[in-house]
C-alpha cells in the first residue's frame, strides 16, 4: 500500500478532538474487556486491520480469552462464551456500526435498558461511534500494521 497522511501531524486539531474522545471513554463505566469487544467487533466488520491488530493485543493485555477473540466474529453461534450482557453490546456494535441497515433496533435497545441505564447507554454508543471513526481514519490513511 502506498504511504499517505499521518493524520496526526497533518490535522494536528482533529486528531486532538479525537484523541479527547479516547480521553472520555476511559473514565467510562464499561470495563476494558467491554471497551475492547466493541473496538474488536466494529473493526472485524469494517475490516480495519490496525485496529483488529492494536485491540486484540490490548484485550488478551486485560485478560481476554484467545477462543472468545478467535470467535467473536461468530459469537451469535457461541452464546454459551458470552454473557448476556456482552451479547447486547455486540448487537449494539453491529447494528451502529452497520447503521444504513436497520441501525440500532428497538429489540436490541431495551434488550440494553435491562442491563444498562441510559448513561451508560450514551456511553456505549459513544464507544462504538468512536471506533468506528477511527476504523475510517485507518483505512482511509493507512495506516499500517506495527510489527
Amino acid at each position: 500500500m502506498s504511504s499517505r497522511i499521518n493524520m496526526a501531524t497533518t490535522d494536528a486539531a482533529a486528531y486532538k478532538a479525537m484523541m479527547g474522545l479516547e480521553g472520555y471513554l476511559q473514565t467510562i463505566s464499561l470495563n476494558h474487556i467491554q471497551k475492547e469487544l466493541i473496538k474488536i467487533r466494529a473493526s472485524q466488520i469494517n475490516g480495519c486491520a490496525f485496529c483488529l491488530d492494536m485491540h486484540t493485543k490490548d484485550a488478551v493485555k486485560y485478560g481476554e480469552t484467545p477462543q472468545r477473540i478467535y470467535l467473536l466474529n461468530a459469537w451469535r453461534e457461541a452464546l454459551e462464551l458470552f454473557t448476556e450482557e456482552e451479547q447486547v453490546l455486540l448487537a449494539m456494535t453491529e447494528e451502529i456500526t452497520l447503521i444504513n441497515q436497520k441501525g440500532l433496533t428497538e429489540e436490541t435497545y431495551q434488550k440494553a435498558k435491562t442491563f444498562f441505564d441510559d448513561q451508560q447507554i450514551a456511553q456505549i454508543i459513544m464507544a462504538i461511534v468512536t471506533i468506528n471513526a477511527w476504523n475510517r481514519i485507518a483505512i482511509s490513511t493507512h495506516l499500517p500494521i506495527m510489527k
